[in-house]
């Protein structure tokens, strides 16, 4: 059994995740102890239960101690199989980060995936990051993952539904595309139309004018017991996303996406720093390699927990940073 220390670099709920969707591509059961030892709310909460459940729901996997609060987590894995998993986080915990969990082990052996939570949350990617930067980057085949979205869900009420289907996958290496795609996608559940279309027309004159090209809209709009609103802005493998609040002018939240975005692009490296950690436990099965702007804290992490699992990631530090395995 493979002892990791939760608490270790970023300390995070990454580890977890991680560490259980390693567990069941590998084989290798684990022990996870002290998880998120130096966070204010120290233990599992909801939405890591969730990404544990879901995983353990490919593989068969057996469980001890994932419930919130639980600083101790005990995962044996079984053979991974073709399954359809429901899971609801139980508040607005992130959709996109359970999914993070899931998808590695899915694309194995193929899947259905039906979550409810937030979908657009603070501290987490967006769905629609996921959707338009994340799985066009794993270099898995255009429909071979398909993303729907239900119902939008926002902190704190949540009730966001998403429903991922994945067939069996082997992808080839990760090599990020050069002929980048672009796109804005504005959505909001509970508020009038205009809010969701002022945030799109913002963003896109803001955007636009910065890349020179006439950046595509999608205005997503749904009813559910949440109210809030989002807008996410994508060039290539990288993005950024920006969150409603009440009294915050629709036109900035556009504007803040599409400031991030251009500000990304400015800087050097294929991927985004965000998406840079979610990538590397496909570039540790497939190989490859890819380029970013800065190597951070929970890239590090990602290292250092693929190598308890056998797997080397080799980085270069310098004008941008190399990932390569």
């Amino acid at each position: 059994m493979l002892r990791i220390d939760g608490s270790h670099l970023e300390g995070g709920g990454q580890i977890v995740r991680s560490a259980v969707a390693l567990s069941a591509v590998t084989g290798i059961p684990i022990e996870i102890t002290r998880i998120r030892a130096k966070r204010k709310k120290a233990g599992l909460r909801f939405q890591h239960c969730a990404a544990v459940r879901a995983v353990a729901c490919t593989c068969e996997g057996d469980t001890e101690g994932n419930e919130p609060g639980s600083d101790r987590l005990l995962f044996s894995p079984g053979p991974i199989r073709r399954s359809s998993c429901v899971v609801d986080v139980g508040t607005a915990g992130s959709i996109a980060l359970v999914l993070q969990s899931w998808l590695p082990v899915a694309l194995t052996r193929g899947g259905t995936l039906e979550v409810t939570g937030g979908t657009e949350v603070p501290a987490s990617p967006t769905i629609d990051y996921s959707e338009n930067v994340l799985i066009p980057a794993l270099g898995v085949p255009e429909g071979a993952v398909s993303v729907t979205i239900i119902r939008r869900g926002y902190y704190p009420a949540g009730g966001g539904l998403v429903r991922v289907r994945v067939d069996p996958q082997h992808p080839g290496p990760i090599s990020l595309e050069k002929d980048p795609s672009c796109g804005i996608r504005s959505c909001s559940s509970g508020l009038p139309a205009h809010v969701a279309e002022r945030q799109a027309a913002s963003a896109q004159t803001m955007l636009s004018g910065a890349l020179g090209i006439e950046v595509p809209i999608e205005i997503q709009r749904s009813e559910g017991r949440s109210k809030g609103s989002s807008c996410t802005a994508w060039y290539g493998s990288k993005g950024f996303s920006s969150l409603g609040s009440p009294g915050l002018p629709a036109e900035e939240v556009g504007r803040t996406a599409a400031a991030g975005l251009i500000s990304e692009v400015n800087r050097p490296g294929e991927a985004d720093p965000c998406l840079s950690d979610q990538l590397l436990i496909s570039l540790a099965r497939y190989g490859g390699s890819f380029t970013t702007s800065s190597y951070t804290l929970h890239a590090r992490t990602m290292c250092w927990l693929l190598a308890l699992f056998g797997y080397e990631i080799q980085v270069r530090e310098g004008r941008e940073v190399v990932f390569s395995a």
